[in-house]
């Protein structure tokens, strides 16, 4: 396996041919009924049944998704609400990815300066080589928030290069209001999310960071229901991967968010999450398949890499 996270998840992109990212935010009330129904994982106020269902979800999500995308993106959030046992849920589905063979990024967006940046680098992007956590598996890379300048993105960098793995920095979002804040300008008429990019671009461009596959560890996250101005910045950060939230239930477009791609495809990872992993409450895929919530989530995810395919040849 390539030690640079850019040149695998590049390979990776290539053989499944899209940049298509399968995004987990599971929440139980939203599951299948086959699921929340079993006399086991029927009580959304009991931990335990309400852990044992998303596990139990998810594990099936990745088994589906494994074999058509590159990446999943585990969003942490979703089970840190359940505590210590939603972590161990969270460390256990990124273990079945790896045993999948299919790249991981740690939806985290940590964020810090100096020796806490450091120790949150460790807890979510090292290698694990301690006593007592043999076959914990960290994610292949992971979300973090840039605001606090070059001291915030360089720690997480660093362990990422060390342990091959890497950095996404959040950039410019995709929710609705973001506009007020990463599209605020200053003097010289710059928006913020330009700002930070060219923060973001002076730790990924450094040499060592750049993979043989010409992109860096260390990428941007810019939403696809961003402003199109936000496109330029695929030309002028060449080595960057754009991880591009947004598509589907935010309201993005295949054509929004495959700006970010390059004509063959690489250079972005576009996320869709609710509007795949819940694809069985669309009518559309409900009237095909029923109750076959499984079936309906890999024709949606068929159908979302054959959208964004098309968006790509026709922005060439």
């Amino acid at each position: 396996m390539a030690n640079h996270f850019a040149d695998r998840i590049t390979k990776a992109i290539k053989s499944k041919n899209t940049p298509l990212v399968v995004g987990l935010d599971p929440v139980y009330d939203q599951l299948p009924e086959k699921i929340i129904n079993h006399k086991s994982m029927n009580d959304a106020n009991d931990a335990a049944s309400a852990i044992d269902a998303i596990l139990e979800f998810c594990t099936r999500v990745l088994r589906i998704a494994a074999p058509l995308v590159p990446a999943v993106k585990l969003n942490s959030a979703f089970f840190e609400r359940y505590l210590w046992e939603g972590v161990e849920s969270y460390y256990t589905l990124l273990a079945e990815a790896e045993e999948l063979g299919i790249e991981t990024i740690g939806d985290v967006k940590r964020g810090d300066i100096g020796h806490t940046c450091y120790a949150y680098a460790d807890g979510h992007l090292k290698n694990v080589e301690m006593v007592g956590l043999e076959g914990t598996v960290t994610p292949d890379a992971i979300t973090i928030n840039g605001f606090a300048g070059e001291e915030g993105i360089r720690p997480f960098a660093d362990t990422a290069l060390q342990n091959g793995k890497g950095v996404f920095v959040w950039v410019r979002a995709s929710n609705p209001s973001a506009a007020a804040i990463g599209d605020f300008t200053d003097a010289a008429g710059r928006a913020i999310y330009e700002v930070l990019a060219e923060q973001v671009d002076k730790i990924a461009s450094e040499p060592q960071r750049i993979g043989s596959s010409g992109y860096s560890n260390v990428g941007m996250i810019v939403g696809g229901t961003s402003p199109a101005a936000t496109a330029k910045l695929r030309e002028k950060y060449p080595r960057t991967i754009f991880l591009v939230p947004g598509l589907g239930s935010q309201g993005a477009t295949a054509a929004d968010c495959v700006r970010f791609c390059r004509p063959d495809g690489t250079g972005a990872l576009i996320n869709a999450s609710r509007s795949i992993i819940y694809a069985y409450n669309n009518p559309q895929y409900k009237s095909q398949f029923a109750d076959n919530w499984e079936r309906a989530i890999e024709q949606a995810i068929l159908d979302t890499k054959k959208s964004l395919a098309e968006a790509i040849v026709a922005g060439k």
